[in-house]
Formats: C-alpha cells, structure tokens, sequence
C-alpha cells in the first residue's frame, strides 16, 4: 500500500499575511528549521542551494539586495563576498530581529529594511543594485506559486521616468508601470531568485525535468519584466532532501542567473 499523499502547504483560500508580520519566528533548537504560522519557511539542508544563489546574486561586487532572510545562510554567504553594502528586506518581526543581532558581526554594511517587500520595493531607486536575491515565503493560497512574479514583473508605482514611458506608454498621469527587479538592477546586473514550495510542488505533480519546469513557468514573466532571453540562464545542482521535507522532494535545485542589459 502507498504512503498516504501529504497535505498541501496551503488550504484553498487560504490566506497569512495579516497574521504574517507579528507571527512567532519558530527557529528550532538545533536552528535546522524555521516555521512561520506552522509553515515550513526554511531549512538547513537548502544551505548548498542558498549559498549559489548567494554566490549569483554577489557575483558582480558593489550593493545587493536581499528579500527574504530566513536563516541567514544565503546572507551569511554575501558576507563572504567582495560586496560593499547589504540591504536585506524582512517582513516577520522575529526574523528582523535576528537581522538586526546579525548585521553588526557582519563584515560589509548591512541595511536592514522592516517590512513587506510589496512596501519597501517602491521605495528603492532605479539602478542601485549590483545583485538582487529574492527568496520570501508564499503568504497565501492564491499567490503559492505566483509571488515571486509580482516582484519580477511589472507593479503600479512611482512617478514616471523616461525608460518606463519609452518600454510602456501607460494611460494614467502619476502611475507607470515598474518591474521591481528590472528597475532596481543597474545594467549588467543579476537577478536571482526561487520559491522552493511553488517549484517542489510543481516537480510533484506536473514536471519531471526542473529545467523544463523553469522554461515554461519562469521564462515568460522574465521576458515580460524587460530581460532578455539571451540574458536569461540557469544552473542546475544535485541535491536530495530529507525525506520528511514537506515542501521539497526532487534531488535537484535550480538557480537562475538573470542579466539586466
């Protein structure tokens, strides 16, 4: 007889992100887990994933931004980075207090920023930023394998500027169209980015190879954002989660490498 099938990370409708913000940061003992609202945030055995997309989003130097600091392994890893400034983007309240007792140990300039990325993102100026990692936790059942497309692609923001009236005339007087991670990049810049639970549920129940699962799930909204395809690549590592992984199965992880011209 099979195992039964696990439960989903999500009910249908499902929705934490009023609760999100002010919900106990539920580090375990051995700090091997991070549980969000009975979530399973993070966990130690990602460090190998964590620590490639940390080597791609600090692999030009200069200032990265982080959205998402969970356990500090990818942080910890952009420390160790010829990097000059660290700005990191955390909503939970427990979690930015680990941000804030970890910034000052740090050897490179670590900017702490409380609060959504969906608050904090528009407030960033255009071009500032060497590397980008995006990493946050789904907070509901109706953006589980979506969120991180609303940071990559285009948001309503900001007053206009004359790249994003020249890539889309837009009807309306003070709002134009803003894709976070597009915008925020200088040139030559790299967008890196995951969102294990959407993709671990994916490469359960659609997909067999993940770099097929990334070209029609992932690709289209990166052309969208204003990349390139020929800007847009992946490497993909061997990796096999513990067995009692809830979010997370297939022995392989991907990280994308994305160059803004």
């Amino acid at each position: 007889m099979s195992a039964p099938r696990a439960a989903p990370i999500f009910a249908p409708g499902e929705n934490c992100s009023p609760a999100w913000g002010a919900a106990p940061a539920a580090y375990d003992a051995g700090d091997t887990h991070l549980q969000i609202l009975g979530k399973p945030v993070m966990e130690r055995w990602e460090t190998p994933y964590m620590h490639s997309l940390a080597a791609a989003a600090s692999s030009r130097g200069g200032r990265v931004l982080e959205v998402g600091f969970g356990m500090a392994i990818a942080a910890s890893r952009i420390q160790e980075a010829p990097i000059e400034e660290h700005w990191v983007i955390e909503c939970n309240d427990g979690v930015f207090q680990r941000l804030q007792d970890w910034a000052p140990r740090q050897p490179h300039k670590v900017i702490p920023l409380k609060g959504l990325w969906e608050e904090v993102a528009p407030t960033l100026p255009d071009g500032h930023f060497d590397g980008i990692l995006y990493d946050t936790y789904p907070l509901s059942e109706d953006t589980w394998h979506t969120h991180q497309f609303n940071f990559i692609k285009v948001g309503m923001c900001g007053p206009p500027t004359q790249e994003t009236l020249c890539l889309h005339p837009w009807p309306l007087t003070n709002v134009v169209p803003q894709e976070h991670a597009f915008r925020l990049l200088k040139p030559g810049g790299i967008l890196t980015y995951c969102n294990l639970t959407s993709w671990g549920e994916l490469m359960k129940t659609k997909y067999s190879d993940i770099t097929t699962m990334f070209e029609e799930t992932q690709v289209p909204t990166l052309l969208e954002a204003g990349f390139r395809r020929e800007n847009i690549h992946t490497e993909v590592m061997e990796l096999i989660p513990p067995a009692d992984c809830r979010y997370y199965a297939f022995p392989q992880m991907i990280t994308p490498v994305v160059t803004r011209h």
